[in-house]
């Protein structure tokens, strides 16, 4: 196996770590779990106790998901009772918990095919100044019927994931992945449209904005005709973090385009080379300036400190739920030690850092800031302490200039 050297990493023998929050955990029936808290799923208290606890391990960020349709366990809804259904509004709860935190970066998802770039926006530059430079989003694409049938505003065909062979399936995901790629873009120049020092807050002149330097973006393209500017002045960040989740070249050029960061979902550390190798081709033939893709590796864990109880624990959810559980990421269960063996494995094949899904929720989210934090700070493999005020500048990622900027 090929050893890449990781970039971006402030020390190179940190990992970064990012806990994915979805509901009571990604076990469909991890509510059913007696430490669960599934009458709180919907309270502000309960998403701010879990990156409060994410915070208290130094982790990098929390994503939190979201969609545009009920959770299931099929890529089209499915008619069960007896798993978690509903969520609340991903950036509201980040824009709720930001007060009450200092220093985690906060990630929530959006779904760009059915929503503006201008609303997105705002939302994250909002988030942003809430938070004091720890914004970022996660986009994503929706190919889902019935999640159209929501807006109205167009037809996609009914498809099912065995069809994904067939030219028609290719060329709507090709189309929803070029929208994307705009919609970022359109995203991106607003950010962009008030200069830095475009508020002057002058009393004695009475000037509160130079006008001059807020800037029309005039976007034309396909999908979105958009003039700007933005109604909220230039993040703290100036760009909040961008990620995309991809599985296949498609979405790999979306993310080498578009993103700060990729999720990808290796199986091994040598499938884990091979993906390093095309994200850095299709950022080679995008052109991509500046910083490149932070590689993270997105993993399901089930994490225990006693040798066979997350394995256990996992055959005991597997009967709850009434099958196997069956996720697009690598699933592990095991002990700190051996996840942290997996992640520094990783690490050497090229990524530079990881997303960890808890199964269930507290129990393996608790386990990834304690335990697996411990077990990496005692090898020296993740820092003591927070190293930067912003989301961007702990990975170790530069502050774009404007480009609408004369000077």
């Amino acid at each position: 196996m090929t050893s890449v050297e990781p970039r971006h990493l402030t020390n190179p023998d940190h990992l970064h770590l990012a806990l994915a929050l979805d509901g009571a955990g990604w076990h469909p029936a991890a509510w059913r779990e007696p430490g669960a808290r599934p009458d709180e799923l919907f309270t502000a208290g309960y998403w701010t106790d879990l990156i409060q606890d994410a915070e208290a391990g130094g982790l990098d960020f929390v994503t939190i998901e979201d969609a545009l349709g009920l959770q299931s366990q099929h890529y089209v809804p499915d008619p069960r009772t007896d798993q978690v259904r509903g969520r609340l509004d991903a950036v509201l709860i980040a824009a709720r918990v930001a007060p009450l935190t200092r220093h985690i970066g906060l990630v929530p998802t959006v779904t760009v095919t059915h929503t503006e770039p201008f609303h997105v926006s705002k939302a994250i530059a909002t988030l942003d100044y809430i938070s004091s430079g720890r914004a970022g989003l996660r986009i994503l694409v929706s190919g889902r019927r019935y999640e159209a049938g929501h807006f109205g505003r167009r037809e996609i065909p009914e498809f099912r994931l065995a069809d994904r062979d067939r030219p028609e399936f290719a060329a709507l995901i090709a189309d929803l992945f070029d929208e994307a790629a705009d919609h970022v873009e359109v995203v991106r120049r607003l950010w962009d449209s008030w200069e830095d020092d475009a508020e002057i807050r002058d009393a004695v002149t009475g000037r509160f904005i130079d006008r001059g330097k807020l800037h029309y973006i005039d976007f034309e393209g396909r999908w979105f005709s958009v003039r700007g500017p933005s109604i909220v002045p230039r993040p703290p960040q100036g760009q909040p973090l961008v990620t995309a989740l991809a599985h296949d070249v498609v979405p790999y050029r979306l993310a080498a385009r578009s993103a700060d960061l990729v999720y990808a979902t290796p199986r091994d550390a040598d499938h884990a080379a091979e993906i390093v190798a095309t994200v850095r081709a299709a950022e080679a033939a995008t052109g991509r300036p500046g910083d490149p893709l932070h590689i993270f590796g997105d993993l399901v864990v089930f994490l225990d400190a006693e040798p066979g109880a997350a394995a256990a624990r996992r055959a005991r959810l597997d009967e709850q739920a009434g099958r196997p559980y069956v996720s697009d990421a690598r699933i592990f269960t095991g002990t700190p030690g051996e996840l942290a063996d997996l992640l520094l494995a990783g690490r050497a094949a090229g990524l530079t850092g990881f997303r960890l899904r808890p199964a269930t929720i507290p129990h393996d989210s608790e386990a990834v800031s304690r335990d697996l934090v411990g077990e990496l700070r005692r090898r020296g493999a993740f820092p003591e302490r927070y190293q930067a005020p912003t989301l961007r500048g702990r990975l170790g990622l530069s502050r774009p200039a404007n480009r609408y900027a004369t000077t």
